[in-house]
């Protein structure tokens, strides 16, 4: 199994698209944040968690799901730092291999030490990219392979029996 845990905050200050939403409201970004996670989780079949720590959300540590994407927000005085370290030795064992999305090289370095390895922002957006592209590519493909009717008929017929199928007559 692969799990992906994300630093939110870390993500949202380095990805343009997210950095313009956080500006206008943070809970927007963290949103969008939450549902390009759901996107990579569906398409790769990764675990994803996403880490916001409490220095922008004041309260109680909290743990919620979200598109099937897991969400934590740290305790008070917790950082997501210190919240991914203890996920990482958590979620750590033989068969699970951990990654962690994050451009803080303290991070790195310690999340490397416990046998995880990382992704930087940069890494995971090409990523999300390439995934997005590739289902693109994938949806044109199917669109292009759809099945052709046996007997030839004009445009307009077939859109009259499309209509009738779809019961808009």
């Amino acid at each position: 199994m692969v799990v992906l845990i994300v630093d939110g905050y870390n993500i949202i200050g380095d990805w343009d698209e997210l950095k313009q939403l956080k500006q206008k409201d943070l809970s927007q970004a963290r949103d969008r944040l939450i549902e390009l996670m759901a996107e990579y989780q569906a398409y790769s079949g990764s675990r994803v968690i996403i880490v916001f720590d409490a220095y922008y959300v004041r309260g109680i540590e909290s743990k919620l799901k979200q598109y099937k994407v897991e969400i934590i927000y740290t305790k008070e005085k917790e950082t997501a730092d210190e919240c991914i370290e203890r996920l990482v030795k958590k979620v750590k064992n033989v068969r699970t291999q951990i990654y962690v999305a994050t451009s803080d090289y303290e991070e790195q370095r310690m999340i490397f030490g416990q046998g995880a390895l990382r992704k930087s922002a940069r890494e995971l957006k090409v990523e999300l990219e390439n995934m997005n592209r590739e289902i693109s590519h994938s949806v044109s493909e199917h669109m292009k392979a759809r099945p052709k009717s046996k007997i030839p008929l004009n445009d307009d017929i077939l859109e009259k029996f499309e209509k009738w199928r779809r019961g808009k007559m």
